[in-house]
């Protein structure tokens, strides 16, 4: 017996180290592989590389757990890897990417299709060129954040809206500006415009974009006419987009891009209007439409209309009315007679519900009473 459990404990013992081995190795793997990850993350920063690392021990004892060094940290936030809080991914995206869900506006898209068309046919009189505007898209955007994101060069057209009283802002990028420039002054065609960086742009140059500026904005007046008549009204001109402020820096706004293209020449300019501007229409931009008839649905009132006609109502002949003391109402029996002030020549008012409506004789046709309708009983008025 003793013999035989001296055997066992020296097999589980070989059982035990077998063990034991593995369990070493797979720690020294995983401590390897941090060690290897640390050194390339935390090249040329000693003291964040130490700093970073557990204490001796530790590493075997939770089976090769490796804290994560700041590089790794910044680099999941979406920092860039020279701390200077540049573009940013992975977390702090999600966070910023946070943009209300503000309300579509059906509206808008017929709008500025309209003031497509209208400004291929202008820019093309005033340019007597071939001119071709095409729209991009239509976007929402935080104030702020297109600000930022402004080309520059470039030409900020505020705009005022003075029915709605509130103002817009619209962008000509310094290749439409050069192009128009060019155009307007006798450019030969197919010849790309040439393009002077690095200096302001001249009283000339400010001045034919402004014309062209103007002309646009007579198109979108005309746009918005069918929905609402509104007059967009130049305010001023600016080249810096801080003086160009017309919102607080986080209100939504609406961006359409439009693209013009003039042969070879062409730009891009961008309408910026804030829904604070829309918010006196907004009612109508959330009508849905059928083709360009801005809210109207002519087969929808066609049905309504043909419907009213089939709907019947009850019309109720006055023969004659009185005043009674209460008493003498109460004291009436079965049998009484009432005598009315009626006479036979009198009129007769039809009424329906308690609206009178129409007036004429009384009469008799195959063995009914008969009233002949002669005149019209206009609704009362409430005269303050």
């Amino acid at each position: 017996m003793s013999e035989t459990d001296t055997a066992e404990q020296t097999e589980m013992s070989d059982e035990e180290r077998a063990m034991m081995q593995e369990w070493e190795s797979m720690a020294a793997e995983g401590e390897g592989d941090g060690a290897e990850a640390e050194s390339v993350s935390g090249e040329g920063d000693d003291s964040a590389e130490n700093a970073d690392l557990p204490p001796e021990g530790e590493g075997a004892e939770d089976g090769g757990t490796r804290i994560l060094n700041q590089e790794e940290i910044d680099s999941l936030l979406g920092f860039d890897d020279e701390g200077g809080g540049g573009e940013t991914s992975g977390v702090m995206a999600l966070i910023n990417s946070a943009m209300v869900n503000y309300e579509r506006l059906p509206m808008l898209d017929i709008v500025f299709d309209r003031l497509v068309r209208l400004m291929s046919t202008t820019l093309r009189n005033l340019t007597s060129d071939n001119v071709e505007v095409s729209l991009d898209q239509v976007s929402t955007v935080r104030f702020g954040d297109y600000m930022n994101s402004i080309p520059l060069p470039a030409m900020l057209s505020v705009f005022k809206a003075e029915e709605w009283d509130n103002n817009g802002l619209m962008v000509t990028d310094s290749a439409l500006i050069y192009s128009i420039v060019d155009v307007l002054l006798g450019g030969r065609k197919g010849t790309p415009a040439i393009r002077v960086e690095g200096r302001p742009y001249t009283t000339i140059e400010t001045r034919l974009v402004e014309r062209m500026v103007e002309v646009t904005l007579s198109d979108m007046s005309s746009a918005f006419d069918p929905l609402s008549p509104v007059s967009f009204t130049l305010d001023r001109m600016e080249t810096n987009p801080r003086f160009a402020t017309i919102t607080q820096s986080g209100n939504a706004c609406v961006l359409a891009r439009l693209r013009v293209d003039m042969g070879d020449r062409g730009g891009r300019m961008e309408i910026l209007i804030p829904y604070a501007t829309l918010e006196p229409i907004r009612e109508l931009l959330l009508q849905m439409f059928m083709g360009e008839k801005f809210g109207r649905d002519s087969i929808w009132e066609n049905h309504l209309t043909n419907e009213l006609y089939k709907t019947e109502i009850q019309i109720s002949a006055l023969l004659g009315e009185m005043s009674l003391p209460l008493g003498k109402l109460l004291d009436m029996k079965i049998g009484t007679r009432i005598v009315f002030p009626t006479q036979i020549d009198d009129e007769l008012e039809l009424h329906c519900g308690n609206v009178p409506m129409f007036r004429g004789p009384v009469g008799q046709k195959q063995g009914h009473i008969a009233v002949r309708i002669e005149k019209y009983i206009p609704p009362e008025t409430d005269e303050d």
